[in-house]
């Protein structure tokens, strides 16, 4: 690799790796309590729309409206993490998130219920780019994908054990008596990340650091503009990606409790159990292919196939699952393929980020990593509602469900096959310095 891949100016001290990693802990956490939040409505989906008298169509629009500012928010707070310190954005981040829940402790409308998912998306949007923004500053770059790999293991973390707890309460009490324990779950958050929070050596600014800081900060790939970042097929391979593995991961979220209950028969309290499985799965497999993917590199295998051919392959082998889980009839087989279609796509996000971070330069990742999660939102708006539309004009529940899922997963194993021979961050590395020295 170039020069600007080199790992670091020299050795970083133990005291900065601890810190690294008492910083991811804290980002693992933050991703836990984010995927919590915005999968209990999915939990509760069949008491809510028997509560409210909703329609599929009705209860596919909740789910979807959770995106509507989905995008706004991700470039919104991916621009201000150039200006504004991580400590504080992702701190205001989750209080948002407490307080949308608020409304919910009590019997709403339709139109409170919507309202309030709204703007939860417009405040969960950023949280996943940021996440990994400030992990990978904390990192050198042959190393990001593992801890990338453990904040995305976080979002799978959060509903796994929300599900059977959630659940568990929802049924005990009501669906309204969950948002108790999340809001209780994101105040202590915050308490903690104020204590524990601190900004990493890369995003330092200081004209003269310390030897500490400069031993820990880490040899930086080229300022270049958006205008010529956007334009490489790394960017716009993971772009791709990140779509097609978000379409799985916002049915996952939205519908698959309710099609465990509502479509194949199973009751709440075995769903719940159910939906833990493509859970477990993806945090163990975000896990490995973040470690997969270093150990790739430090064999000296590319970038290219360390970080696009194994997202990429992930992803497709998540839609192949979900096109045969929808020829089958119930049982165990079944059940497998439904948690490897939602849990390997979910395993590619670390090892698919890692490759931005490869490329762009750190002061410039979190907006581009923020368009990124915009360009996800697209697929979170749009999955909810094919779903239901497709359920709710079948003949019968179970037939609209297989299409719908059909349609999903053909969508990720075709877009997976284009973006693998986008993805290139050696290439686009090199390109990136030509076209700014060029320009100088």
């Amino acid at each position: 690799m170039t020069q600007t891949l080199a790992t670091t100016l020299s050795k970083s001290p133990p005291s900065t790796m601890r810190r690294a990693w008492v910083i991811t802990g804290m980002l693992v956490i933050f991703m836990l309590i984010n995927h919590a939040d915005k999968s209990v409505i999915a939990f509760a989906g069949v008491q809510i729309q028997k509560d409210l008298g909703l329609s599929p169509q009705q209860f596919g629009l909740v789910q979807s409206s959770f995106f509507w500012l989905f995008a706004a928010g991700a470039l919104i707070f991916g621009a201000l993490s150039s200006r504004v310190n991580i400590r504080w954005l992702l701190a205001g981040l989750v209080l948002i998130w407490v307080a949308t829940m608020v409304p919910l402790l009590s019997p709403v409308s339709f139109g409170v219920l919507i309202a309030c998912r709204v703007v939860l998306g417009f405040a969960e949007g950023p949280a996943f780019a940021l996440a990994n923004h400030a992990v990978h500053s904390w990192f050198p770059p042959e190393k990001r994908a593992m801890p990338g790999g453990f904040v995305t293991a976080g979002a799978s973390i959060g509903t796994l054990i929300a599900a059977p707890v959630l659940t568990w309460i929802i049924v005990a009490w009501s669906w309204h008596a969950a948002f108790y324990v999340l809001i209780a779950m994101g105040l202590a958050w915050v308490v903690g990340w104020l204590i524990l929070g601190r900004a990493a050596p890369a995003e330092l600014t200081a004209a003269q650091p310390s030897s500490e800081q400069q031993s820990a900060i880490v040899v930086d790939t080229v300022d270049a503009p958006y205008r010529v970042i956007l334009k490489t097929g790394t960017v716009a391979g993971i772009a791709l990606l990140m779509f097609c593995s978000y379409w799985s991961t916002t049915l996952k979220v939205s519908w698959l409790p309710v099609y465990l209950t509502d479509g194949l028969g199973y009751d709440t309290l075995t769903t719940g159990r159910l939906v833990m499985l493509p859970y477990a799965l993806a945090a163990g497999g975000a896990i490995g292919a973040g470690w997969l993917s270093n150990r790739l590199i430090s064999r000296g295998v590319s970038r290219r196939v360390a970080r696009g051919y194994l997202s990429a392959g992930l992803i497709s082998s998540a839609g192949i699952a979900m096109v045969g889980f929808t020829l089958l009839q119930q049982g165990v087989l079944q059940i497998i393929l439904i948690s490897l279609a939602f849990s390997l796509n979910t395993a590619a996000f670390g090892v698919a980020l890692a490759a931005i971070a490869d490329v762009v330069q750190s002061k410039k990742r979190g907006m581009v990593l923020g368009g990124l999660g915009a360009v996800s939102s697209i697929s979170g708006m749009a999955a909810p509602l094919v779903l239901g539309f497709s359920v709710g004009n079948s003949v019968d529940k179970i037939t609209g469900y297989g299409t719908g899922f059909l349609m999903s997963g053909i969508l990720m194993i075709v877009g997976s096959a284009i973006a693998v021979f986008m993805v290139n961050p050696e290439r686009d590395i090199n390109l990136i310095r030509s076209r700014v020295e060029e320009s100088a």
